[in-house]
This record gives structure tokens, sequence and C-alpha cells, in this order.
């Protein structure tokens, strides 16, 4: 199978294509993160990189080949926890391009199957992408596979199903200790605002053995900023005291392998992660494209 990934990021989808045993001929990533590239190409060095989608008139590649088209447009614009501008947000926009991508390929490949992602919006929103791509959206959240509440909704030209519950909880995530680096200052606890948090409800989310938290909030890209006025990152409550989620358990809650993304510091871990796909829902989703679901 020939696969084109546009905002490819970390290639969660190519990870998806490998566990759902899916054979991959060429993977074509179109991504311009510098350190998500340095990601992708330690783990699939075959991993064909393309650069800007906006040039993509100027790739050399047989788009005649491509069997499927994957990706997830830049979401800033649409988001409920954004300001909302929707195609006015010139990274939201990018929206058009892989529609023109997937159009054009079609007047090739009119068998080319296609996955969009993207996050929960305002119906008038979704409305006018399922209008332009010819299919409704499925909404899952990662939740049913993985420990990490993550809504997301799905376009896709084959029937897309719900995943069964998993069962996954936080508690099978995380480590019983992590380093000192991870602890939470006294320092930092100050600039959490407590009273706005609800136990595993806010964007802090408390696990300790006398709370019931089955699952993390949405990991963010921006989460990487750290603990600084109304950013947070997701914490947990361990023997130890209160702590970060250090970057291998938010691999985990994304279903990622266990250091996939070590290539870059932690920095760069935390937002190429926050950035990427829930891997166990796009390969479920993939499965149904083989009638495997």
């Amino acid at each position: 199978m020939n696969v084109l990934s546009l905002f490819d990021g970390i290639s969660c989808g190519r990870v998806a294509l490998d566990r759902a045993d899916i054979d991959v001929t060429n993977y074509y990533a179109s991504e311009l993160d510098k350190y998500a590239i340095t990601i992708t190409q330690a783990n699939w060095p075959k991993n064909i990189q393309l650069g800007d989608v906006i040039k993509w008139r100027e790739w050399s590649i047989d788009w005649a080949s491509i069997d499927l088209l994957i990706g997830g447009s830049p979401c800033q614009g649409f988001s409920f926890a954004g300001k909302q501008l929707a195609f006015n947000d010139p990274r939201s926009a990018l929206f058009f391009e892989y529609l023109n991508i997937l159009n054009h390929i079609k007047s090739l490949n009119p068998d080319v199957k296609f996955l969009l992602e993207n996050v929960k919006m305002k119906k008038e929103y979704l409305d006018v992408i399922s209008s332009m791509v010819g299919v409704e959206p499925v909404f899952i959240n990662s939740s049913l596979v993985s420990a990490q509440n993550r809504k997301r909704c799905y376009w896709a030209n084959w029937e897309l199903v719900q995943p069964a519950d998993k069962g996954v909880a936080l508690s099978d995530v995380l480590f019983a200790f992590v380093a000192g680096k991870y602890n939470v200052s006294l320092k930092q606890l100050g600039r959490l605002d407590l009273n706005s948090v609800k136990i595993g409800g806010a964007r802090v989310c408390f696990k300790s053995p006398g709370q019931n938290v089955k699952k993390s909030e949405c990991l963010l890209a921006r989460d990487y900023k750290g603990i600084s006025g109304r950013q947070y990152f997701t914490v947990a409550m361990r023997e130890q005291g209160l702590t970060k989620l250090t970057p291998v358990e938010y691999e985990r809650l994304q279903t990622l392998p266990d250091n996939y993304t070590n290539h870059v510091s932690n920095t760069q871990r935390y937002k190429g992660i926050g950035n990427g796909w829930t891997v166990d829902v796009i390969v479920h989703i993939l499965k149904g494209m083989l009638g495997l679901s």
C-alpha cells in the first residue's frame, strides 16, 4: 500500500499501519517541524519526507499510485479551547490543502481511501468539512482504547464504528515512582488554580490511591510549556508527592511504544506527543477499512 500522510507530525499513522499489519510499500510524509521529523526518521528511516504541504504541486510522486490519504489538519482555529476562528485561522485553513490533494488523487485514482481527523467543533464547521469531503464524521473518544480522554472527529470513505472499551485506566500507565525532576515544586504548585480543579475533570488531573480517577484529560501540544500561568501539565499524585507525567507516560496515553519519542528533548517530546494521534484509535479505524474491526 502506498500511503500519503499530510501534517504527519511524529508519524502516529505509520505506527498504526504497522500495528494493524498493513504492508506499506511507500509512506510519504508532509511535515515541517524538524523535531517531529527527527522522531519520525529515527523510527521509520524509510519514510519519504516531502516538506511543506502548500508546495504539494511540486512533489515528485506518482499520484495515481496513492492508495490511502491520511491526515489531521491543524485544529487551532476549530478548537473550543481556542479562539474558534475556524477557516479564518491560516492553520485550520490548511484543511483546503488536504481537500485539494484528495480531489487531485481522486481524479487519477477514484478508489483512493482517505481518513481525516480533527477536533470537536461547532456543527456549522463540521457541516462545511463534511460537505466538501462527501462523508459524515464519526465521533470517537480515545478513552475507549486508552487512559486518555481525547474527543475527536474522523471522516473516512469506509464504515466507521465505535471501538470496544478496553477499560484502560490511568493507573495502568503510571509509574509508581519517577525521577525527582518531575516533582511539582511549591513554587509551581502556587501557580495552580486548585479552586477551579475538579478531580479528573480539568487540565490538572490527580491520581492517588484514595481517588477514583480513571482517565487523564486530553494531552495538548502546549503542555510542553509546563506549569506556567494556566498552562498545566496533567499531574499525578504518587507516594513521593505531586508530580508531572513523564514523556513515557504521555506516550502510553497516546498508545505509542515506550520511548518512541526519546530522540529529542523532553520539551519537544511533550509537544510532538500532544500534537499526535491516539494510535490504537487509528488502528481500529484502519482495521475497519480492511473489514477486520
